[in-house]
């Protein structure tokens, strides 16, 4: 694959996953790989199992967790359980989330930008009955409404997949955003988030998203630490109502 065009951060880690793929694949082979997982519960062991994992979201699924830091991960599962049914989730971004909240919750609605990658999913995901995908790609704009500051997505208008939420009626316990445009997403979302829902923002040490979080009125109490399949540690925020 070329790689004219795109930055040393990218190009980094893609040789990065590709290695630690390789590393996998030769581990399985001499069978010095487990099979399965250690329990999440070791997180150090299950992080280092996960490393072999990288950007493999079916992957990632077998292993029984989101790809959000292991102590967002912790603090979320210990909501869900003591949260009251039916519990509700909306989720901007699938993945592997998607397969680990359908395990605790009796609705997922996710919404996906990139039509390969959620078509994909969608046959991963046809077994589970409580959860529905759909896929809602930018379109091409000169002057977008609402715009994505990632690498490669200029000149694309974002605005119908963060009102993919208006196709769904009610309100939601949690909010999943792990996608694109994710300021607006905010933005959004915390007018459907149930009074004592909670959101769940990955990533949110980079600082367009600290503005937009610092912005919201949110309360945000911070996850920092080691994270499925990445070699450096991630931070998750979970944002609730004051």
């Amino acid at each position: 694959m070329s790689t004219s065009g795109r930055s040393p951060l990218a190009i980094a880690k893609q040789t990065y996953a590709g290695s630690m793929k390789a590393v996998g694949r030769g581990l399985a082979r001499t069978g010095l790989a487990r099979d399965t997982a250690p329990p999440v519960e070791h997180r150090v062991r299950h992080w280092a199992h996960s490393l072999t994992r990288v950007y493999d979201s079916l992957a990632m699924a077998e292993l029984d967790v989101p790809w959000w830091s292991y102590a967002a991960i912790s603090h979320v599962d210990g909501w869900l359980a003591g949260r009251r049914r039916p519990i509700r989730v909306f989720e901007y971004g699938s993945g592997a989330s998607t397969v680990w909240l359908a395990k605790r919750a009796d609705e997922v609605h996710s919404v996906e930008h990139h039509r390969g990658f959620g078509e994909m999913m969608a046959t991963e995901l046809a077994r589970l009955p409580n959860v529905s995908l759909r896929i809602v790609e930018p379109t091409a704009s000169a002057h977008p409404v609402v715009g994505s500051a990632k690498e490669g997505h200029q000149d694309l208008d974002f605005q119908a997949y963060v009102d993919a939420i208006d196709a769904v009626d009610g309100a939601f316990d949690l909010v999943v955003i792990d996608g694109r445009a994710r300021e607006a997403c905010l933005a959004k979302a915390s007018r459907r988030l149930a009074p004592d829902g909670i959101i769940v923002f990955d990533n949110s040490r980079r600082q367009r998203y600290r503005v937009a979080i610092v912005g919201s009125g949110l309360r945000e109490r911070v996850f920092r630490g080691l994270t499925p399949t990445l070699p450096y540690p991630e931070q998750t925020s979970v944002l609730t109502r004051p």
